[in-house]
């Protein structure tokens, strides 16, 4: 799987680009760190690639820098499709204060001026087909329950329950559950005027 080297092209690319975002917003790293609620030598290991952002950790850098998600990729060129896996274990987990017993986890963190926002759920059955198709938006999907297969630009990523993918939905791509549960999906459209 090509997951680890589509990792590594992304971060590069990102990288540079927070850093150059923040320097055209005239942000020290401290203020930046301050904004996004990231540590400021959390945000210099990833300007300089040390570092690969977890994705909530991400989008909400690239909020903090008073960017659209949809303006930040413009233009960014990767040898590889773009295509984030978040796994189960890695969310973001915070609690809020004044509560007792309210465990959240970020998972996406999306500035939504200009954008126009689709929330579906998917229940997947076995055997279920569909060709490949594509679209003009930015998909995120969040496993509820059961596993699936994204085929994604010639590219198999799996997945189970807990984990989310992000794409570029013009990237031909299709689900494919080869078991024999349904699978249950919770997927966010992010349609914009841009793409």
């Amino acid at each position: 799987m090509m997951e680890s080297n589509m990792q590594g092209a992304f971060v590069i690319e990102v990288s540079k680009r927070i850093k150059l975002k923040r320097i055209e917003k005239r942000l020290t790293l401290q203020e930046l760190a301050n904004k996004s609620g990231v540590s400021k030598g959390l945000i210099s290991q990833i300007e300089n690639g040390r570092s690969i952002p977890s994705l909530p950790v991400m989008f909400s850098i690239i909020q903090s820098l008073d960017t659209a998600l949809s303006d930040f990729f413009v233009g960014l060129e990767l040898n590889e499709p773009m295509v984030i896996i978040e796994r189960a274990g890695d969310y973001d987990s915070f609690e809020k204060e004044n509560a007792t017993g309210f465990y959240y986890k970020r998972m996406l963190t999306r500035t939504l001026s200009a954008s126009t926002v689709d929330f579906v759920l998917l229940d997947l059955h076995p055997n279920s087909h569909r060709e490949q198709v594509s679209t003009d938006a930015f998909e995120y999907k969040y496993v509820l329950s059961g596993k699936v297969d994204y085929l994604i630009n010639g590219e198999n990523y799996a997945l189970q329950k807990g984990d989310s993918l992000f794409f570029d939905g013009r990237l031909t791509h299709v689900p494919k559950n080869n078991t024999s549960e349904i699978c249950s999906m919770l997927i966010v459209y992010f349609f914009d005027q841009k793409l």
